[in-house]
C-alpha cells in the first residue's frame, strides 16, 4: 500500500487497518514456521506496510492536537 493511499484513509479506518494487517503478518509468520513460505519477501512488506500506518495515524494524531 502506498503512503498516498494511506493518507486518503480516516484516523479509525487506519486503526481497522492496522490490526487486521497485524493479524495477517502474525498469521503468515506462523505459517511460515510450520512450512516455509513461496515469497518471503512479504513478510518484510508487510511489515513497512504497518509501519507506513503507524506513521501516518500519528501524523493525523498530532494535527488534531
Amino acid at each position: 500500500m502506498k503512503a498516498k493511499e494511506i493518507r486518503e484513509l480516516s484516523a479509525k479506518d487506519l486503526r481497522e487497518r492496522i490490526e487486521s494487517e497485524r493479524m495477517a503478518l502474525d498469521k503468515m509468520k506462523m505459517n511460515h514456521a510450520i512450512s516455509p513460505l513461496e515469497n518471503t519477501s512479504l513478510i518484510k512488506k508487510s511489515r513497512k506496510d504497518i509501519v507506513r500506518m503507524l506513521t501516518v495515524l500519528s501524523q493525523l494524531e498530532n494535527k488534531e492536537n
